[in-house]
């Protein structure tokens, strides 16, 4: 499942929950003109009739993964994922205490260009699926450890709204123009 270089750009967003990954996603996609993954997590979630387990996330990160290969072959110049593999690690070592072999390897053999990290600064909106209100920003430092962990080029991504949108654009065009200038 070794990722092929497409010249695309794998843009991933991660963050705690509530942070508007998925409205990102889609509205940076219709401004680069371009595709997006979305969050595969919430439609098993929802669909399941029982407790979620460790190999449910295995299931949705694989799956996540698949469906991005999928949509790869569409994209131009960008890619933005809505959540990845980071995700899926850091909630199965939370919940489940540790990480299936799977996720550690993908996450290591395929590395995203860019990583927007979404910012806990706005208002938690109540979702069946959602279940950490309180730690925000306790997921929020441990995606960013991870982040640090695997030397990811990332930018912190805040405000509200069309500000929160013009701030992840402004961070998408600052790290193209970085890897155009090491061209």
């Amino acid at each position: 499942m070794e990722k092929k270089n497409t010249g695309i750009l794998r843009i991933a967003l991660l963050g705690p929950e509530s942070t508007s990954k998925s409205t990102l996603s889609e509205n940076l996609a219709k401004h680069f003109k371009t595709i997006w993954v979305p969050e595969y997590s919430r439609i098993y979630l929802e669909g399941l009739n029982h407790k979620y387990n460790q190999k449910d996330v295995v299931h949705i990160a694989q799956e996540q993964f698949r469906q991005e290969q999928r949509l790869l072959k569409k994209a131009h110049q960008y890619i933005f994922v809505d959540t990845e593999l980071i995700l899926a690690k850091v909630w199965c070592e939370d919940v489940f205490k540790s990480s299936p072999d799977w996720i550690n390897k993908t996450l290591i053999q395929n590395p995203y260009d860019f990583y927007l990290l979404t910012y806990p600064d706005i208002p938690w909106q109540e979702d069946p699926v959602r279940e950490n209100p309180h730690r925000r920003m306790f997921f929020y430092d441990w995606y960013e450890r991870e982040l640090k962990n695997i030397n990811a080029n990332y930018a912190v991504i805040k405000g509200f709204g069309a500000s929160r949108l013009h701030h992840a654009i402004q961070a998408v065009e600052k790290f193209t123009r970085q890897i155009k200038n090491k061209s």
